[in-house]
């Protein structure tokens, strides 16, 4: 059969928190650079569609090629391990402890930031050609983004800080399913769309996705966004993180861990 039923892909997910809790210092590296940056250019893609379009819907159907990509080649998004890697702890499996989740999620967001980084220094440079002109229409796009979801959320204080949390909830909880998506069919067409879906959901409806962010500031700010390093960590990245962890974990891993693995008791019934 090309699909898993749910005892089967959730036994998969808790295998593949495992996994990336003991994989290699260098190769945890490589496929976490390697997904910020794909990532990356999949926001750019997004946003030019976008842009010349005049949808935006247009560019949040197509922004889910990048994840698609990343996730077919093995990569890894802070937001994917954020899911897996406490299942493994929860199911107890032999030598998974707290300080091994912590260490995963250190080095895939090191991983995913310095890709993401890498590519939002090569199209800022492309935008303006060697930063010799303006950066155009689209460049304009993604500084005013930049300003509008760090200062934007500045502006109500407290409230804003609690709706960057909230999307980040709402976003990894959209993500979270497009990689289970990823492990419920065998064929890559049937991967393709169950984590198509979920990607463009969250996308069009502007979600926050700590990955995504960590291209599209360091670019804002690289092409003129009226803002400071302090305003995108405190009102943007932080919130955005804390509230993708909680989002992925609460509403996709542990929901499925728990009624597919660690099931209640069955109910007796009496005459």
């Amino acid at each position: 059969m090309s699909y898993l039923v749910p005892t089967e892909f959730v036994t998969k997910m808790v295998d593949a928190g495992e996994s990336k809790i003991f994989m290699s210092t260098r190769d945890t590296l490589i496929r976490a650079f390697m997904a910020g940056a794909i990532l990356a250019l999949a926001a750019v893609f997004a946003i030019t569609v976008g842009v010349q379009t005049g949808s935006p819907l247009v560019g949040a159907m197509l922004f889910p090629v990048g994840f698609v990509m990343l996730y077919l080649m093995g990569f890894d998004l802070l937001t994917g391990v954020f899911m897996l890697t406490p299942l493994a702890l929860l199911d107890r499996r032999p030598g998974v402890t707290p300080s091994g989740v912590l260490r995963n999620w250190g080095l895939v967001f090191v991983g995913n930031f310095a890709g993401a980084l890498t590519v939002a220094f090569m199209m800022a440079f492309v935008f303006t050609y060697g930063f010799s002109t303006g950066p155009g229409a689209i460049g304009e796009k993604i500084s005013h983004i930049g300003e509008a979801r760090t200062l934007g959320y500045a502006e109500y204080g407290l409230a804003g800080w609690a709706t960057i949390f909230l999307r980040g909830m709402l976003c990894n909880w959209m993500v979270s399913m497009g990689v289970v998506g990823a492990m419920i069919s065998t064929t890559v067409s049937g991967k393709t769309i169950a984590m198509w879906m979920p990607i463009m959901l969250f996308f069009f409806m502007g979600f926050e996705h700590s990955v995504v962010n960590m291209f599209l500031f360091p670019s804002a700010m690289i092409m003129g966004g009226d803002f400071s390093v302090m305003d995108y960590m405190i009102w943007n990245e932080i919130p955005t993180a804390l509230g993708n962890l909680v989002g992925g974990l609460a509403f996709t891993g542990l929901t499925l861990y728990t009624t597919h693995v660690r099931t209640a008791p069955k109910r007796t019934t009496y005459n």
